[in-house]
């Protein structure tokens, strides 16, 4: 059974008839087929590999990093929401996802060359790097704009819900896959796990820690061909070319009436500043961990682990509030627990939590064994598991503010708020803990981002449905 579609223009994306569950998980698949590409590539494994044995030190590693995520965060924010005003006017989504999902699995099966050591891969690298970054976030706008089709808008917020924890649970699956059995302790040569890399994977070369690369890419081949093969796509209105020109024309239509839609206004706003707090937070968490207790690969990969983990939860029974309380609630619940953990967090240090003295962490200790590091994996678990609810139910929210014959363009300027300001959070934490000498100083900040997102939140109106009138 697939899903029919009215003939109403002005109702072109609202089904009659619902696709089967078969269709819908095949969509929830799509999340754990990216997710390895932001758990492995961007977070745990790769991006320190870089920073730490391929750059000529560690600053530098971080800087062109840096330099690599914003030229691709601009291109991002520049053309998403072109591409989802086009989208919209064809009415295809799975063509586009093709595209930028062969974007994805090229740059990242091109990583393997980052050899440690060799200035002359540098360049190369980050430009696969950027492109992969930028195939992995424009396939996902294209996979968010299928959701109204797959279910009744009463079940969105389960949906979303689902296919964020199934993507945590990818993300656990090929973290775990890559510490236990393919990337060894360059000290050891052992693994998590205490054995050798399969396959013959070379310690000294690291290629443990780049075959991340390629295992992202095939990755989600394998796992996003259920969502081509069994998800129903919306049926093409035109052809590209006129799709071209009308989706241009609705676009331009669009920003010229979004100060009218004072809600979407405030939301597109709202989400662009505390998505940027979100993103800063779990990219420092590991940094601020390992200056504050000394964590190595081993102890950030497991408490990486125990966060998606967290997320998994998180996005499951966030998913399910959405349905039952509104997206809203959800996103306003989980912005007020983050505000909380990183009040907490700020007054927990190695030797103390909530002034109060503890025993620090002792050389040889076993994992997370110390009172402080124990406080710390609470905390962090608890924002892991706000931090899934808070994405899914924001694209939840989307959906329900964003008139639905517009609804990729529309997930394009919602992707466009989540990249256009991402510098920022990074910059400013770095120029306070900088200006201070002080990690909790720049961490801090953090709290400013969640403030202002949340008064911007209460902004929003969700009854009854903007329109483009």
């Amino acid at each position: 059974m697939s899903a029919a579609v009215s003939p109403d223009a002005g109702k072109a994306d609202l089904p009659l008839v619902y696709p089967p569950r078969s269709a819908v998980t095949a969509w929830i698949f799509f999340d754990w087929a990216a997710q390895p590409y932001f758990t492995l590539i961007t977070t745990f494994v790769f991006a320190p590999y870089f920073a730490t044995y391929v750059a000529s030190t560690p600053a530098e590693g971080q800087s062109l990093w840096g330099f690599a995520t914003a030229a691709a965060g601009l291109l991002i924010a520049l053309m998403s929401p072109v591409l989802g005003a086009i989208a919209d006017a064809s009415g295809r989504r799975k063509p586009w996802i093709a595209v930028f999902g062969a974007l994805l699995v090229i740059g990242s099966c091109l990583m393997w060359i980052g050899r440690p050591g060799d200035p002359g891969v540098i360049l190369p690298l980050l430009i696969a790097y950027a492109v992969a970054t930028v195939g992995v976030e424009f396939a996902t706008v294209f996979n968010n704009a299928m959701m109204p089709s797959l279910v009744p808008p009463e079940k969105i917020g389960r949906l979303s819900g689902t296919g964020w924890a199934t993507g945590y649970i990818g993300g656990i699956l090929s973290l775990i896959l890559v510490l236990g059995f393919l990337a060894a302790n360059p000290d050891t040569g052992r693994t998590l796990f205490g054995l050798t890399p399969l396959f013959g994977l070379d310690v000294a070369s690291h290629q443990g820690d780049r075959i991340t690369g390629p295992l992202t890419g095939v990755w989600f081949i394998i796992f996003v061909l259920p969502m081509f093969l069994l998800t129903p796509d919306f049926p093409a209105k035109r052809p590209v070319r006129e799709a071209l020109h009308e989706g241009l024309r609705e676009l331009r239509g669009t920003l010229s009436e979004l100060p009218k839609h004072k809600s979407m206004a405030a939301f597109l706003l709202a989400n662009m500043i505390y998505t940027d707090g979100l993103v800063s937070l779990f990219a420092f968490g590991g940094i601020y961990a390992a200056g504050t207790f000394g964590w190595h690969t081993i102890q950030i990969g497991t408490f990486g682990i125990l966060l998606a983990v967290a997320g998994t939860f998180g996005g499951w029974f966030g998913g399910k509030l959405d349905d039952k309380l509104g997206p809203k609630t959800v996103i306003t619940g989980a912005l007020l627990m983050l505000l909380l953990s990183i009040a907490a967090i700020l007054l927990v240090d190695r030797d103390s939590i909530l002034f109060i003295p503890v025993t620090p962490p002792q050389p040889g200790g076993g994992l997370f064994a110390a009172p402080a590091e124990k406080a710390y994996l609470v905390l962090g678990c608890l924002i892991g598991m706000m931090g899934a609810p808070l994405q899914a139910a924001s694209r939840t929210l989307l959906i329900r503010l964003a008139p639905r014959d517009r609804i990729a363009q529309f997930f394009g300027l919602f992707a466009l708020t989540g990249k256009v300001t991402s510098f920022v959070g990074p910059l400013l934490i770095g120029i306070v803990t900088a200006v201070t000498a002080s990690q909790k100083a720049g961490m801090a900040v953090l709290v400013a981002f969640f403030l202002a997102g949340l008064a911007l939140l209460s902004r929003v109106r969700t009854e009854p449905r903007e329109s483009t009138g």
